[in-house]
């Protein structure tokens, strides 16, 4: 049976953690210039070896980080917090070996706590804003002085407020570049979120839609039976045999007699139900070919291509709800261009592709917008809409998709697109695929 792919990781607080780790390397980077150019630069005397021992055990925690959490996995908010705490600690220590609040970079500490708010949980931001808070206040009290005095009233030329400045530039700097990110990654959170509950409220009608579907099939299945005994008696009186006209007509019913049992079965087959059927080993072509054979020899059909250039055959299990999605875009397709239609099956590296193209009114720009959608319908009719509806939410299961469009020529085109590790026999699969 095809199988479902896997759902989709949430990958949310892998990428906030990588944001954190590219801002920690700027940080090395800054701390390593800044240090320099004051030591070396404005004469300021500065405990270089241990400053540089302290930057050295930041630059090595990022580099486990990096490795670390360059594959995906899940990221918690007790290891955003930790990572943040660690760098608060290096400030901190940083702070503490170059003057503690008297050094303009102090204001740093606003940068952790404002990444924190947007990253961690509400308990966690105010345990990180009352630690910082108190790094502030230790460095108050213990800290090693530089002997630079403030000069407050040099303005500009004081080289406190050009730490200041510079001190103030990088925090705007980095807040805007980083929350930016971390805004859309967070954005695109909630949109994935969104489209889950959307999918999740989706796949509540189908099974709604499913279990009216299997009860009014077995409430079918008596009548049906009752109606091909009753025709395959007509067929064999002699009212009948005589008159050429009435036993086509006869014919005819016990031909769209028997499409509506094989739909009734496919309903049961779908839902589990089987109707003595049962699965069977096939192959990717013998399947379309049985397909194709099957809907040309129920439906009225003027004029209907056929093409097959998927290339090397693949073993597959027959399906019937795969079977079902094929026959509803075909169907749709007939509606709206009785004169012609066409499928062509094609392969694009390890998919499957199914193209149904027509030559009718195409659809309107409404339903483009919205395929997949149920009820989205330019036919006009209560319940209309719901066949693309359940072929985009069959396609999604196996992990395909749906797409459609009108053809600059005229006609719609509808594309279908099914991995092939969802249908074929996963041992004959080519690597790779």
């Amino acid at each position: 049976m095809p199988r479902a792919p896997e759902p989709a990781r949430d990958i949310t607080g892998l990428k906030n953690m990588q944001q954190l780790i590219q801002l920690r390397w700027i940080a090395v980077v800054g701390q390593v210039v800044t240090i320099l150019a004051v030591h070396f630069g404005f004469g300021i005397r500065l405990p270089l070896e241990a400053m540089l021992t302290v930057l050295g055990g930041l630059a090595a925690f990022n580099l486990v980080s990096h490795v670390r959490w360059r594959a995906p996995r899940t990221v918690t908010n007790s290891r955003l917090f930790i990572a943040l705490l660690a760098d608060v600690g290096t400030l901190t220590a940083q702070l503490y070996l170059s003057g503690g609040v008297t050094n303009p970079f102090v204001f740093l500490f606003l940068l952790q706590v404002s990444l924190g708010a947007v990253l961690l949980e509400a308990g966690s931001v105010w345990t990180l804003a009352v630690i910082s808070s108190a790094c502030v206040a230790g460095l108050a009290l213990f800290s090693r002085p530089l002997p630079v005095p403030l000069d407050l009233d040099r303005g500009l030329a004081s080289p406190y407020i050009q730490g200041l400045l510079v001190c103030f530039a990088l925090n705007a700097g980095l807040l805007v570049t980083f929350i930016s990110r971390i805004g859309r990654i967070l954005r695109a959170h909630d949109a994935r979120l969104a489209g889950l509950r959307q999918r999740a409220a989706e796949e509540e009608h189908i099974v709604r839609m499913g279990l009216l579907a299997s009860g009014a099939a077995h409430e079918l299945g008596t009548p049906l039976a009752t109606l091909a005994v009753i025709l395959g008696d007509w067929a064999r009186l002699p009212h009948f045999t005589s008159d050429p006209e009435l036993l086509n007509e006869v014919i005819e019913m016990e031909t769209q007699l028997k499409r509506c049992k094989a739909i009734v079965s496919g309903i049961l087959l779908s839902a589990g139900e089987a109707r003595g059927e049962s699965s069977a080993a096939t192959t990717i072509g013998a399947f379309l070919e049985e397909l194709v054979h099957d809907w040309r020899a129920t439906r009225p059909l003027v004029a209907f291509e056929y093409e097959n250039q998927f290339g090397d055959d693949l073993p597959m299990v027959s399906d019937s709800a795969v079977k079902q999605m094929i026959d509803n875009v075909l169907d749709n397709a007939l509606e709206a261009s009785p004169k012609w239609l066409r499928l062509v099956a094609t392969r694009q590296g390890g998919t499957l592709v199914l193209t149904v193209t027509d030559r009718g009114p195409g659809f309107i720009p409404e339903m483009l917008r919205h395929v997949g959608k149920p009820y989205q319908s330019s036919k006009g009719r209560p319940g209309g809409g719901l066949g693309l509806f359940l072929v985009v939410n069959v396609a999604r299961t196996l992990g395909g998709d749906v797409a459609a469009r009108n053809r600059t020529e005229g006609g719609a085109e509808v594309t279908l697109t099914l991995p092939l590790a969802a249908i074929a026999l996963e041992e004959n699969l080519p690597h790779g695929d």
